[in-house]
């Protein structure tokens, strides 16, 4: 899809390029060594385009410090300040950093306030040249919208469209828009949509495209190649960020796979495929588990989202310490084929999980509560649980959960039971305990 060009402070998203690799800190903004230390780690391992949170105004000037230290050590990445519902945050930070990520239907209640807020924003952008994300998620669309379309992928599309409209009529072009959701089906759906809309309005911004709260491991890569691959095999997404909540530089190698894969630099590892019926067959010779794990993703999400199959079954082999394993023989096809089905939303065979990857807003330990959470629970069905970060958007952004885990800072956790707060100020040394008691006592 031909998109118009932006420019984030020389890295040239959209246009025909090839896609832009991002990740995200999790450190504390305000800890500037910390985040300066971790954002030179993912330079290092390849990536284009760093976010950072920031919070508030105070960390205005902490995120200048880190541009500051970093282009004085010869790392020339790109910045991009992740604001959350403050507009004076977002215009104060605009002139230092180049881009800016915001939800402009969050700035005010007022929806005609949010409007006079992003206004001003994008005028201070196009002075600094700034670049701006549109970054909507699903769960977290605001009233306005919802009460006109539901919480549903059209109005995630339709929100867009009226903040895309308003840079078009400022006359202001260097925008990327995201509508992400943990949910692939949802995700791949919103961005359809809004790909068309911008069709037909005439002007097609480049798109940042990305499942939210992947969660970790297999099944965070996995449901993260699955949404990102479908998009990209039909020419939608033009930068990506794979979110898994594990040290961000993790997040790199993934999305560097798609990037080569749908740039026509690398090509999948399955030399068999035969199909009878609905059922593909599917035969490997992979260099390692990993890889036959995301050639499988990318081969098969797109099809299994859109029902064109109804199942995948593996044979073949992959490298594992200098030795050919087999799929069948190993047990791995058997599990990728559930992994699959799960991340494509065909058939659950364990609790969905719904995890964000953490930033400087998340004030406790998210992958250690999240790994124990998943231990506890693994014997569970048919439940979707979130394990989120902090209280900002989590309670919002795991719309489809059935339980949420959610962090509020000093050691305290708020559990939730679909949007509803049943317990707070839990602390943290008892909050699996009950939630596990609440889950298993309905």
């Amino acid at each position: 899809m031909k998109t118009l060009e932006v420019d984030c402070g020389g890295v040239i998203i959209g246009g025909g390029r090839p896609v832009v690799v991002q990740t995200m800190c999790n450190t504390h903004t305000y800890d500037v060594d910390a985040t300066v230390a971790q954002c030179m780690r993912m330079a290092q391992a390849g990536a284009e385009i760093i976010r950072i949170t920031v919070p508030g105004p105070r960390e205005v000037a902490d995120i200048a410090a880190v541009r500051r230290r970093l282009r004085d050590a010869g790392v020339g990445t790109p910045l991009v300040a992740d604001i959350h519902f403050s507009s004076e945050t977002a215009i104060a930070v605009a002139p230092v950093v180049e881009k800016v990520r915001i939800n402009p239907g969050n700035f005010h209640r007022d929806h005609e306030q949010a409007r006079l807020q992003f206004a001003r924003l994008i005028e201070v952008c196009k002075a600094h040249g700034t670049a701006i994300r549109i970054g909507l998620n699903h769960g977290s669309l605001g009233d306005y919208i919802t009460n006109l379309y539901g919480n549903t992928s059209y109005a995630m599309a339709k929100a867009a469209m009226e903040w895309v409209g308003m840079c078009v009529d400022a006359d202001f072009r260097q925008v990327v828009v995201s509508l992400k959701s943990s949910n692939t089906l949802v995700m791949v759906d919103a961005y359809r949509q809004l790909a068309s809309m911008m069709q037909e309005n005439g002007v097609v911004f480049p798109m940042h495209v990305g499942v939210t709260e992947a969660g970790n491991g297999d099944s965070g890569r996995i449901k993260s190649c699955v949404g990102i691959s479908a998009l990209l095999s039909e020419g939608i997404g033009d930068t990506v960020r794979v979110s898994l909540t594990e040290d961000p530089v993790n997040e790199i190698p993934v999305g560097r796979y798609l990037s080569d894969r749908y740039a026509g630099l690398t090509a999948s590892t399955m030399v068999r495929l035969r199909l009878e019926g609905r059922t593909a067959l599917a035969e490997y010779s992979s260099p390692s588990r990993e890889r036959l794990l995301l050639d499988a993703s990318c081969d098969f999400g797109k099809r299994l989202l859109d029902k064109e199959l109804d199942e995948v079954r593996f044979t073949g082999t992959y490298m594992e310490d200098g030795h050919e394993v087999s799929v069948e023989e190993s047990g791995f096809g058997t599990y990728l084929s559930d992994e699959l089905m799960q991340a494509a939303r065909r058939r659950f065979y364990k609790p969905e999980y719904i995890a964000c990857p953490g930033c400087g807003r998340t004030m406790y330990d998210l992958q250690g509560a999240f790994e124990e959470v998943k231990r506890r629970t693994a014997h569970l069905s048919d439940v979707v649980i979130a394990v989120m970060g902090c209280i900002v958007n989590g309670p919002g952004e795991m719309a489809d959960a059935d339980w949420g885990y959610v962090g509020e800072g000093n050691h305290k956790v708020s559990i939730y039971h679909g949007k509803d707060p049943v317990l707070r100020h839990v602390p943290d040394t008892e909050a699996v305990d009950r939630l596990l008691e609440l889950i298993e006592g309905r």
